[in-house]
């Protein structure tokens, strides 16, 4: 096990932790491990290496931001992809998206299940296409995450998946 499967596996488990214990992901953690990510690199491999670190940072970033803005994310999903960025790279890290979407749509797939909730998820799905091909790509407060009613997914445990899926593919 090297130091960085150490760092990204930490990372990752405490977010899975703290997103289904307190339905968050702090700040402290996916700051610090964004900074000990560009640190790590720059230690490692040097100053371009800590460069693309920050360039990980930034595309992870910008992957989920419009999930964000349409208030389907939490913001510290996006963070934490984010800090995964600043771990992997601007190119592992649209793996890791990608990934992470398939896990997470298969998770939700799930839990909706579980909870019943299938055939008002699969309503609310056509009620947001129907808003946005009339109203525009924008929220829809009646499916938001401050507004919906049915049940949680954390999505550390996708954003886990898909970087534990990535670095194993690497």
């Amino acid at each position: 096990m090297t130091p960085f499967n150490i760092f990204v596996g930490t990372l990752l488990t405490l977010a899975c932790v703290t997103d289904l214990r307190e339905r968050r992901i702090p700040n402290v953690l996916t700051g610090s491990a964004a900074i000990a990510a560009v640190l790590f690199h720059l230690v490692t491999s040097g100053w371009i290496a800590a460069g693309w670190s920050i360039v990980g940072l930034v595309v992870g970033a910008l992957l989920f931001m419009p999930m964000f803005v349409l208030r389907g994310m939490g913001a510290g999903d996006v963070k934490l992809l984010a800090a995964v960025g600043a771990w992997v790279g601007p190119g592992p890290v649209v793996t890791a998206a990608i990934a992470t979407s398939i896990a997470g749509g298969v998770l939700a797939l799930l839990v909706a299940l579980a909870y019943g909730y299938l055939r008002k998820a699969l309503a609310n799905i056509y009620l947001l296409l129907a808003h946005w091909r009339v109203m525009g790509v924008q929220p829809l407060p009646e499916v938001t995450l401050e507004q919906s009613r049915g049940p949680r997914l954390a999505y550390a445990i996708p954003i886990a998946i898909g970087t534990v899926v990535t670095l194993c593919l690497k």
